[in-house]
């Protein structure tokens, strides 16, 4: 995507061909600033503190974090270690851990002097995977929408409503949930976003607006809780999210928040798709119920970040001093909630029979 009329990948390699550039996402939507990673621990605490997130951006980060153990050293202790390492940063989102697995099976059975060239090469091949898997959900959900804008008969924008940031800055380009949304758009066909907040790290406020706002998508920012009322009123035609793990049910787990919205759709007749990349379908977990839900610290949900008048990025507090907070990071919307999952191959059922319809190799 371009951002100032450049276009820019979420990460890429430094000029001296080894060390990691990524976009930190911790200083959007306030500066637009990149951050190296020099090794695989940078990769890590870039991960664990959210700096990438989104699942398939972890993903990649991860990738290039295994790559730049290999370089530092090769050995199969090393390897263990920095794939160990990366996969308890983030614990729900499959991508990370399938990325990681993609890399430590062939870099085992590598001679040690040729791992790094390897582990760099296979980084990059997952990278450009990433952007034509999400461009194709992007083809395939765009035509799912622009049908939904001819039935309701082109005289206004198709309305949509998404939650948190499945971007461009979720991914290594193109977005999954968003997607469509560009497409449609650069299409010429007329859309209008809700951008929920997405309390508490507000993804939806710092980085979904500022995404939308950078390509030019008419959007409005809304507060969390206001998506039931909008689509009560009939202001919402669809919402599509994304997901960090589709169980092998197809049930869909998704930031804090998302199961509401599921629950309201369905309540309002409204359809309620979920955008995807194969790998992050996890065929070995056969239920919504057993993914480890990921635990975020208290802080998240008594303070808040922001930029003042004087344009600096400062921490205020929320909640009185000393209060209790619980903050889980994400939720579980069971498949009989979701209209159907958007993937790079085409639409598919929200159950194991749908899912194993376009994806049988995988499933098997």
């Amino acid at each position: 995507m371009k951002v100032g009329g450049k276009p820019y990948r979420t990460i890429w390699l430094d000029d001296d061909g080894e060390s990691v550039v990524v976009i930190d996402q911790t200083r959007l939507p306030h500066a637009f600033a990149a951050r190296t990673l020099l090794d695989a621990a940078d990769a890590a605490d870039a991960i664990r503190t959210m700096i990438v997130r989104g699942a398939p951006l972890i993903g990649a980060t991860a990738a290039y974090g295994v790559a730049m153990a290999m370089r530092d050293d090769p050995s199969d202790g090393n390897l263990l270690r920095a794939c160990d390492d990366l996969v308890a940063t983030r614990p729900t989102a499959i991508n990370l851990a399938w990325a990681v697995a993609r890399l430590r099976q062939p870099l085992l059975h590598a001679p040690r002097a040729s791992r790094a060239e390897l582990a760099y090469r296979l980084a990059a091949e997952l990278c450009d995977e990433d952007v034509a898997i999400n461009e194709a959900i992007g083809d395939h959900g765009a035509a799912i929408f622009a049908a939904r804008w001819r039935d309701l008969g082109e005289t206004k924008p198709l309305t949509i409503l998404t939650h948190c940031n499945a971007g461009w800055l979720a991914t290594v380009d193109w977005g999954t949930a968003l997607a469509p949304i560009y497409k449609l758009h650069d299409e010429g066909v007329p859309v209008h976003v809700f951008v929920d907040e997405t309390r508490p790290r507000n993804q939806g406020a710092g980085l979904t607006a500022w995404e939308l706002k950078s390509h030019g998508v008419p959007f409005e920012l809304i507060v969390d809780n206001a998506g039931g009322h909008l689509m009560q009123q009939g202001e919402v035609d669809l919402c599509v999210v994304g997901t960090d793990r589709v169980t092998a049910d197809g049930s869909v787990c998704n930031k804090i928040g998302t199961y509401l919205k599921a629950l309201a759709a369905r309540d309002n007749g409204v359809p309620f798709y979920v955008a995807l990349p194969s790998p992050t379908i996890d065929w070995a977990t056969d239920h919504g119920a057993d993914v480890p839900i990921e635990d975020r610290g208290a802080r998240e949900v008594t303070h808040i970040w922001g930029r003042d008048a004087k344009g600096s990025r400062v921490e205020v507090a929320l909640a009185p001093e000393g209060a209790l907070a619980r903050n889980p990071g994400f939720d579980v919307p069971p498949p009989r909630l979701v209209t159907g999952l958007i993937t790079e191959r085409g639409v598919a059922e929200a159950s194991k029979e749908g899912m194993q319809a376009l994806f049988a190799a995988k499933a098997a």
